[in-house]
């Protein structure tokens, strides 16, 4: 492999020699957390932003539509009439965009936004509608999304947008059940489930983490014979979305005992599942058979080598695959670069991440939220301020995600100083906590035998519209009674008074 590895490529880029050869890389500590940041993990109590699929050619900061907005959050109390008058008060001719605008402003929070769909009758608007059923279903408000479904159907509207949204709504809240039934129920509202609609629910599955189900219902299906596009759905879940070489190895063989043939796209897949792995050898196997094949590498496949080539120790190779990609006519994009500097970050080697992102903006490539937060992983607290300041200043943040990253480093590199500063700093860039960004730290703090601490930010968790979680209930009790300490043991009476 080594050797492989020094003949990959025959020339390398002069300007960038001076990178080190990497000592491997042991996966970072917080590994599994990082992934939970773009898998389907959620709960009820913090959703993850979810694919914003709706868009508005709209100036939202229109002053009749900030007037609007700001009635709706202030006057939760107000009838219908008062509603209807107050729209009708602001002398507004496009009412309808108006009411549609504030349903996307306000989609983080249903009520108000149920009022602005409500308020100009947008049962008539298929758009509106969608967008509708979208935030409710985003807030697992399912029955009264079928209320308009039904609505829509009355009216002659097509329905079909809509039960494509209700279905990835229910894949991303985790009921893969539901999401399967809607799809089987599309015909009674005069709808044959159709390619698109098989194709949908299968990449809504695999997009919050379902992909099992996802594979169980396209193998058993009656609508739709087997074919590629529907295997690298699936292909495409276990390698990018779940990251399961084993199951991807077997789905791979189900294809050649079904009489499927792999396409570009599934050796792309497979690619990027051997890369994300640490799998040289079989990352440049699949290469080479493309290339026999005479399939045309795309973008993607480069950057999952650069990547494999940075994590297992040959960084100037990765250099020469993306000086090979200019020769094959494709751009490096921010993605390229920052699969470098991931595993840059993620070994240590912060000085080399800072060549690769000073060469990225020589080249007119803009850093990304990716870019700082993988130099989030392998930097100090004086280097977290840097690059919080940095993201600022490119106006990339810092988002609540980013906070969440650092939190959980330094909690888990045992630094609860450092992990209260950074909490600090969350106010001076007017992010405010989520329940998630309490309940890791309560964790950390207790992990850390700071149990007074963990206390208060329990309290303030509560006191702030978060519900109160049992396993941090038992985890304070615990922790505080193993401890021996008579006065740290005072925070149970205060936990239990709670409870």
């Amino acid at each position: 492999m080594a050797q492989r590895c020094c003949n990959f490529y025959i020339s390398i880029p002069r300007r960038l020699n001076a990178l080190p050869i990497l000592k491997p890389p042991p996966p970072p500590p917080s590994q599994t957390f990082y992934q939970t940041l773009s898998i389907h993990s959620h709960s009820n109590n913090h959703y993850p932003p979810p694919p914003y699929p709706f868009h508005f050619n709209f100036d939202f900061n229109h002053p009749t539509l900030l007037k609007f907005i700001q009635f709706l959050k202030n006057n939760n109390d107000k009838n219908d009439d008062d509603d209807v008058h107050f729209l009708s008060s602001l002398e507004e001719p496009n009412a309808d965009l108006i009411c549609s605008a504030a349903i996307w402003v306000l989609r983080e929070d249903w009520k108000p936004a149920l009022r602005a769909f409500k308020l100009n009758s947008l049962y008539n608007n298929e758009k509106a509608c969608n967008l509708m059923i979208w935030v409710l279903g985003t807030h697992a408000k399912f029955s009264i999304a079928w209320s308009i479904i039904r609505d829509m159907h009355n009216s002659s509207l097509s329905t079909h947008q809509a039960m494509l949204i209700i279905i990835d709504r229910y894949a991303y809240a985790n009921n893969s059940a539901k999401a399967i039934e809607t799809f089987n129920f599309m015909n009674k509202f005069r709808l044959t489930p159709d390619r698109e609609a098989f194709r949908a629910l299968l990449t809504a599955l695999c997009k919050y983490g379902n992909v099992e189900e996802a594979q169980e219902f396209m193998l058993v299906n009656k609508f739709f014979p087997l074919e590629i596009e529907s295997f690298n759905i699936i292909l495409n879940g276990w390698c990018n979305i779940t990251v399961d070489v084993y199951e991807a190895k077997r789905v791979w063989r189900d294809m050649l005992k079904y009489c499927i043939t792999p396409d570009a796209t599934s050796y792309s897949h497979m690619i990027s599942c051997f890369s994300k792995e640490g799998n040289l050898f079989d990352s440049l196997r699949l290469y080479d058979q493309m290339k026999k094949r005479e399939w045309i590498p795309g973008i993607e496949i480069y950057n999952s080598l650069v990547y494999v080539l940075t994590r297992e120790n040959c960084p100037k190779e990765a250099l020469k695959t993306i000086d090979k990609m200019k020769e094959q006519g494709l751009q490096p994009d921010s993605d390229t670069f920052n699969s470098m500097i991931r595993p840059l970050c993620q070994a240590g080697k912060l000085a080399a991440a800072r060549i690769v992102l000073n060469t990225m903006v020589e080249e007119n490539i803009s850093p990304t939220v990716e870019t700082y937060h993988a130099f989030f992983e392998g930097t100090d607290y004086h280097g977290t301020l840097e690059f919080l300041s940095k993201m600022k200043g490119s106006g990339l943040g810092p988002n609540k995600d980013s906070f969440l990253i650092n939190l959980v480093k330094f909690l888990e590199l045992k630094q609860p100083v450092n992990a209260l500063k950074i909490w600090a700093e969350m106010k001076k860039y007017d992010v405010e906590p989520s329940c998630i960004h309490y309940r890791k730290m309560v964790e950390g703090l207790v992990t850390c035998r700071w149990f007074i601490k963990a206390k208060d930010f329990y309290e303030e968790m509560i006191s702030n519209g978060c519900s109160e979680d049992p396993k941090l209930n038992k985890l304070l009790q615990k922790e505080v009674l193993d401890s021996g300490d008579k006065r740290k043991q005072n925070v149970i009476k205060a936990i239990s008074d709670k409870v």
